[in-house]
């Protein structure tokens, strides 16, 4: 098994910041990371305090959105800083860990 050390980093933005759209295209291909997943999020307080909700009865525009991408830490410390600096974004999280993959 073949292992590597990467950096996974975290944003979270709301539906209603429309960048999601201009988030994934800067990842993808201006800053080429290696991985990038978005989740939508059920239920999430954000740092004003408001909790956004989905319900069967009110369809939220405005839930939470997670944008999780990987890539070797120098890559990723670069995106990260070109990221804060085209968007307004509030919390962006980056931990270290392990990739992992078969031989051969």
């Amino acid at each position: 098994m073949n292992t590597r050390p990467i950096t996974w980093v975290r944003v979270y933005v709301r539906e209603g910041q429309h960048v999601l759209d201009k988030l994934v295209k800067f990842l993808r291909e201006e800053q080429g990371v290696a991985g990038l997943t978005v989740s939508r999020g059920v239920i999430g307080v954000g740092g004003d305090g408001r909790l956004h909700a989905s319900s069967l009865l009110d369809l939220s525009l405005d839930l939470p959105l997670v944008v999780e991408f990987y890539d070797e830490p120098e890559r990723a410390g670069r995106a990260i800083e070109a990221l804060l600096k085209r968007f307004d974004l509030a919390h962006v999280i980056s931990l270290p860990a392990l990739a992992h993959a078969k031989s051969g």
